[in-house]
């Protein structure tokens, strides 16, 4: 009886103390990635602002190809919202709807993950120019916050890795379809 009370005080601790550390540890992250494209910057804007246009160059999107699809809108306009669900544990089920469209320089969306976890972050692509005319500097990126005690897992999760990964992946199948 006494073996079970120490162990039953040992993980009461530990989790007091991993609660404690929560209070403290960041909530807020963000992961930016760009690629430069040899394209002028109102050709590949005019691509990156149509939401559905993701599905070709998403890393996210070509996780299931049995994922079920849903548009609402206008797409390319504030508003216009792109939902998913998927039985893929990775893709799970959310949308996203564009926020604000700044022509030719960038589009601002909201990110709404329902499964497997809830969640919302806000989301951007930039388009700016490059050298030259002829090139164009393409940054993806999101910014998001972990509530308390959920936070705590950003110290033992690299979403710099994860996620950056994932938006490289996406640029570099951008450039390829759009310098075709």
């Amino acid at each position: 009886m006494k073996t079970v009370l120490i162990i039953v005080a040992v993980i009461v601790v530990i989790i007091v103390i991993l609660l404690i550390i929560a209070l403290f540890a960041k909530k807020d992250y963000g992961v930016e990635r760009e690629v430069t494209i040899n394209r002028p910057r109102m050709d590949v804007f005019a691509y990156i602002k149509f939401l559905k246009n993701q599905d070709n160059y998403s890393k996210w999107a070509t996780m299931d190809p049995n994922m079920k699809r849903e548009y609402r809108g206008t797409d390319g306009t504030q508003g216009f919202v792109s939902a998913w669900e998927s039985e893929n544990k990775n893709v799970g089920k959310g949308e996203q709807e564009i926020e604000k469209v700044t022509e030719g320089q960038r589009i601002d969306y909201e990110i709404r993950f329902i499964k497997p976890f809830e969640s919302t972050a806000k989301a951007y692509m930039i388009t700016g120019p490059a050298s030259d005319t002829s090139r164009t500097i393409v940054k993806w990126g999101f910014k998001s916050r972990m509530k308390y005690p959920m936070n705590l897992m950003l110290l033992f999760m690299n979403m710099e890795k994860m996620i950056g990964d994932d938006f490289t992946t996406g640029l570099t199948n951008l450039k390829n379809t759009l310098e075709k």
